[in-house]
């Protein structure tokens, strides 16, 4: 099923939680709806499903306008992040509801449930689980048979929110690549909502970032890391790090800066704000940089160098431990990005304003 939105609006009172969305999706496309809270995801997700109504804009699916249509007719198959299953039912009847329920003229026969049924509980890995009852299951197991309920229907499309949720991080992982291995049995276009950047990134063929409203970059795991679209998305993927730079002939040139792995920008000369995640940067001895090396620590597997300029400015950088050069406190290194992002301040909101940077309190070594 192709997915085509357009100029979608919705508020609630005076606050506008979608500001005119444009989105198509590709039939069996699985695609991730990422950003923070308050980003209008989900909001997006329950337009889709007609749980809720946008209050402009369209939404046309296999060319039918589903705006026209109750959420009863959609053929959605929706799976929340607490599961929502029926305690007072098994398993297996937990899966067969959406069809068993159905009016009778659209009804398949008790055989053909049963045979679905059994159907879905191999794909979900779980026949062993049929006659338990919600309360009796771990939430990974929950969340499969949540599911398998949606897929029971055989939807039109499949909408998920934050569906891992309220699992640890081990389970989430296994269910991630569990989920992706389900969708290419399925084939069912799916959208889902997470702020996990991880998940998103795992699990999507395309990654929607969406903030206060609007989406701010549409991209695969790789352009979105590398090549943030705007301010906003650069700090949603950990680009904590903000210089001022000058930009000339599409570089970006500030003291103790070295800028040559960054890609060319196609602006005009003038003042620009660098962005940089610290797991970007690479240090390299240099008496004439201005940047001293304050502070560093080790977990393990990462030096965390804190680096100082005289006004008080500092950086942070993760450095592989085994990988690392050899830091001395007290010594000048310049920072040499790996990846980031360059923006015109004229380009910047007054929302996306620099902030300060973040000063580490770490112990000395």
């Amino acid at each position: 099923m192709t997915i085509a939105i357009s100029s979608l609006t919705k508020s609630f009172g005076p606050t506008a939680v979608l500001r005119g969305i444009d989105l198509s999706i590709n039939d069996g496309e699985l695609v991730a709806l990422l950003g923070p809270s308050g980003s209008g995801k989900t909001t997006l997700l329950k337009i889709i499903a007609g749980l809720d109504w946008p209050d402009a804009g369209g939404l046309v699916v296999n060319g039918q306008n589903w705006l026209d249509l109750p959420a009863q007719k959609r053929r959605i198959g929706f799976v929340f992040q607490h599961y929502a299953l029926f305690p007072h039912m098994t398993v297996r009847d937990n899966i067969a509801f959406g069809l068993s329920v159905r009016p009778r003229a659209e009804r398949p026969g008790k055989s053909v449930i049963a045979a679905k049924v059994t159907e879905l509980l191999a794909l979900l890995q779980i026949p062993h689980l049929a006659d338990r009852y919600p309360t009796q299951l771990s939430g990974g197991q929950r969340q499969r048979v949540a599911l398998g309920r949606a897929l029971a229907i055989e939807p039109a499309v499949l909408l998920l929110d934050e569906p891992f949720g309220a699992l640890d991080a081990a389970i989430r992982r296994d269910l991630r690549r569990w989920l992706r291995e389900v969708h290419q049995q399925t084939g069912s276009t799916t959208l889902f909502v997470t702020h996990d950047q991880e998940e998103a990134f795992e699990l999507a063929d395309r990654v929607v970032v969406m903030g206060e409203g609007r989406i701010e970059q549409i991209g695969s795991a790789d352009q979105i890391h590398d090549r943030p679209a705007s301010p906003f998305v650069a700090r949603f993927m950990g680009a904590v790090v903000e210089l001022p730079v000058t930009l000339r002939a599409g570089r970006a040139e500030a003291a103790g800066l070295d800028a040559r792995a960054l890609e060319r920008r196609a602006m005009a000369d003038g003042p620009a704000q660098l962005f940089l995640r610290p797991d970007a940067i690479a240090l390299e001895a240099d008496p004439a940089s201005p940047w001293v090396l304050a502070h560093k620590s080790s977990n393990g597997a990462m030096i965390r160098a804190s680096m100082r300029r005289a006004d008080g400015t500092e950086v942070p950088v993760d450095l592989l431990r085994h990988s690392a050069p050899d830091l001395t406190l007290g010594t000048a290194y310049r920072l040499r990005p790996l990846t980031g992002a360059v923006f015109a301040l004229d380009g910047i909101a007054q929302s996306d304003a620099p902030r300060p940077l973040p000063i580490l309190k770490e112990k000395r070594q």
